[in-house]
């Protein structure tokens, strides 16, 4: 079933079962899987279902069966997702959030409202991700995971609630990120979270190392962090 007001690029795949609610604006060969629902009233109890709001994707997207897609909550506000994403199997993303590219959320991951996801992240099944929370690029939320707190770029992280465990090797040299800069993020870590400096203090030394973009971008992510960032757990 496609609504009234749904903007489909060529090439789009709906398997049975597919409801595509109007407000949904959809670009080049998005999948479809049985049951998927995409830009369906927010599960927000204030929300008024006369308010113009919309679900924006982009290209190449996978959506798996019994996926959930929620519009926005904000008058002409949207949900955004982006490019060349995976979500398997009942997986929900709900109102207000944004998804970078290239993420792939497995098996019943579900983030809350105005949750902020990178790119190339995986999120892990079952994992769940509270309202208004940010993922880093890189990063990989663990099975089963409960994340209150952002999860910074490259990181690892677990647990219920969730504390960082390490770097995301794996998924790094998978990206082809070089030895040179896995260490530099690596070494970054270190000084954040091993050098029994606070937050500010070493934040301050890595900016004044040499400039590299990795680091600058994890350094990005904790100063713009409003709901803070997750500790790390020493395992």
């Amino acid at each position: 079933m496609v609504d009234a007001g749904v903007d489909m690029d060529e090439g789009c795949i709906l398997d049975s079962g597919v409801h595509i609610y109007g407000g949904v604006s959809a670009g080049k060969n998005n999948k479809f899987g049985h049951n998927a629902a995409i830009g369906g009233l927010p599960q927000d109890m204030h929300f008024d279902p006369k308010r113009k709001t919309f679900v924006e994707i982009g290209n190449n997207n996978t959506f798996r069966e019994y996926v959930t897609v929620h519009r926005a909550t904000k008058e002409n506000a949207a949900t955004r997702i982006g490019s060349d994403n995976y979500y398997m199997g009942n997986c929900h993303v709900a109102h207000d959030c944004i998804v970078g590219n290239e993420n792939v959320f497995v098996q019943v991951a579900g983030l809350a409202g105005h949750v902020q996801i990178g790119n190339r992240t995986l999120i892990s099944a079952n994992s769940c991700i509270h309202q208004f929370c940010r993922v880093g690029d890189f990063a990989l939320v663990a099975g089963l995971a409960k994340v209150v707190k952002d999860v910074p770029p490259y990181g690892t992280i677990d647990g219920n609630p969730a504390t960082m465990i390490g770097v995301n090797t794996i998924g790094m040299k998978r990206q082809g990120l070089t030895s040179e800069q896995r260490n530099a993020i690596k070494q970054a870590y270190k000084v954040i979270y091993h050098s029994k400096l606070n937050t500010t203090q070493a934040l301050a030394q890595l900016k004044s190392a040499p400039n590299v973009p990795e680091v600058q971008l994890i350094i990005e992510f904790f100063e713009t962090s409003d709901r803070g960032v997750t500790a790390h757990r020493d395992v």
